[in-house]
């Protein structure tokens, strides 16, 4: 996959489930994005569009050797998670009024990449706390084609 150093487009399909307190909402995206492999790590780029705003979000995805994932969402607050199976992980919330702590704890991480055609299919369960304080129960799927 030479071409991965440069760019490959993709087309994404993500879904998020997400529970907070007795709120449930679910998301879903079709949009196209960009394959791009630097060193051993793969990153998925896409704009997630605001509906509300008419503006586009850039979110990145970064896979590593490790099984690993960051996702990186890059809005008026930035966003910097980090998901380890079955961890309890420290990550960044960087909002208009400073960096607020948050952990990312991951019972579920699966992530599968296919050669030909070039396709992927991620799988995270996570729970977001803010200090001690449970924030939301996420579930992320996301799959690729090239």
């Amino acid at each position: 996959m030479d071409q991965l150093s440069t760019g490959v487009p993709v087309m994404i399909h993500l879904e998020t489930h997400i529970k907070q307190d007795d709120n449930v909402s679910d998301y879903q995206l079709d949009v196209d994005g960009q394959l791009v492999q630097m060193g051993q790590n793969l990153y998925l780029r896409y704009l997630e569009p605001n509906d509300e705003t008419g503006e586009k979000t850039p979110v990145t995805m970064k896979f590593t050797p490790e099984g690993e994932v960051h996702l990186t969402r890059n809005a008026e607050a930035e966003l910097r998670l980090h998901f380890v199976s079955g961890k309890r992980v420290t990550a960044r919330y960087k909002t208009p009024y400073g960096i607020m702590p948050i952990e990312t704890v991951t019972p579920y991480l699966e992530t599968s990449f296919k050669e030909r055609p070039f396709s992927g299919n991620v799988k995270i369960d996570y729970l977001l706390y803010a200090g001690e304080e449970l924030v939301g129960n996420y579930k992320i799927r996301l799959q690729f084609t090239a």
